[in-house]
C-alpha cells in the first residue's frame, strides 16, 4: 500500500469532502447487526467517526500515523497503524467493512483474504471513491485542462481505478446491483478549491518533480474568469457494495 498522504494530513482533515448521511444510511439497510465495523485506510478517520456513532464498535486502520493522529478520541473508535491485513481484530466479528477513496491504493487480494477472515458470515463489503470536482460549467474547462494536462502526467497509476470507478477492481465476493445515486454538493470559495486541490496527491508530486505548485496559477485563471466569491461544487460519488 502506498502512503501518499502523511505530508497532507492536516489539509485532508480540512478540505476533503465530507460524505453524505444518505450514504451511510444506504449501507446500514444492507447492514444485518451492528456490533462491530472496520473501516479500512481511515485516513484522518471521518469514516470511522460516523460509524461509531451506530456500531458498538469501530476499527480505524491506516499506514500512515499522521493521518491516524487526526482520527477523533471516541470511546468506541479504535485506530492503530496496519495495511490491507489487521491481525489486531479477531476472526469473524466484523459486521461492517469499508474503504472509502481507498482501495486502489490496496494489494486487494490481501485485503479480501483478511476481509475474509474477519468477516461474520453475511456482513457487508461497501468500497467507495469520488470523480473529479465539477465546478460551474464556465470553469470546468480549466479543471479539467489541469488535471489532465498540468498534473496528469503526475498521477499514479492507481488514478485509473477512480477514472474507471473502480469497476476494473475485481473482488471475489457477491455483488449487489446498485440502487441509489449519491452526490456530494457544496458552497466553496477559492480558498477552499485550493486548499482542496493541494490534498491532490499528483500536485505532491508535481511539486517534488518541478519544485513548484501549480495550484496558485489555476486559481488565478480561475478567478480572471470570473469566479465568484461562493460557488456551487459537485462530487461525484461511486460505491460498490458486496455481501461476504
Amino acid at each position: 500500500m502506498k502512503d501518499r498522504f502523511s505530508d497532507k494530513a492536516s489539509g485532508y482533515a480540512a478540505f476533503r469532502p465530507k460524505y453524505p448521511e444518505t450514504l451511510f444510511n444506504h449501507l446500514y439497510t444492507h447492514t444485518k447487526t451492528f456490533d462491530a465495523a472496520w473501516d479500512a485506510g481511515t485516513g484522518n478517520g471521518q469514516v470511522a467517526a460516523v460509524l461509531a456513532g451506530k456500531f458498538n464498535r469501530v476499527y480505524a486502520t491506516d499506514i500512515s500515523i499522521k493521518q491516524l493522529m487526526k482520527v477523533p478520541n471516541m470511546a468506541n473508535l479504535s485506530s492503530f497503524v496496519a495495511d490491507e491485513a489487521a491481525p489486531q481484530i479477531s476472526d469473524a466479528s466484523i459486521d461492517l467493512i469499508t474503504v472509502a477513496q481507498a482501495i486502489h491504493w490496496f494489494q486487494v487480494d490481501k485485503f479480501c483474504d483478511e476481509v475474509s477472515r474477519v468477516a461474520k458470515p453475511g456482513a457487508l463489503l461497501a468500497t467507495w471513491g469520488y470523480g473529479l470536482i465539477q465546478l460551474p460549467s464556465a470553469y470546468q474547462p480549466a479543471v479539467d485542462r489541469f488535471y489532465s494536462k498540468v498534473v496528469g502526467p503526475y498521477w499514479d497509476p492507481e488514478r485509473k481505478h477512480i477514472d474507471n470507478r473502480y469497476a476494473d477492481i475485481s473482488i471475489p465476493f457477491k455483488e449487489l446491483k446498485p440502487s441509489e445515486h449519491f452526490e456530494m454538493t457544496y458552497k466553496w470559495n477559492a480558498e477552499s478549491l485550493e486548499g482542496y486541490l493541494n490534498t491532490w496527491s499528483s500536485v505532491g508530486n508535481h511539486v517534488k518533480e518541478k519544485g513548484e505548485n501549480p495550484v496558485p496559477r489555476l486559481i488565478s485563471e480561475l478567478t480572471s474568469k470570473g469566479l465568484p466569491a461562493a460557488f456551487e461544487v459537485m462530487f461525484p460519488l461511486f460505491t460498490r457494495l458486496f455481501r461476504v
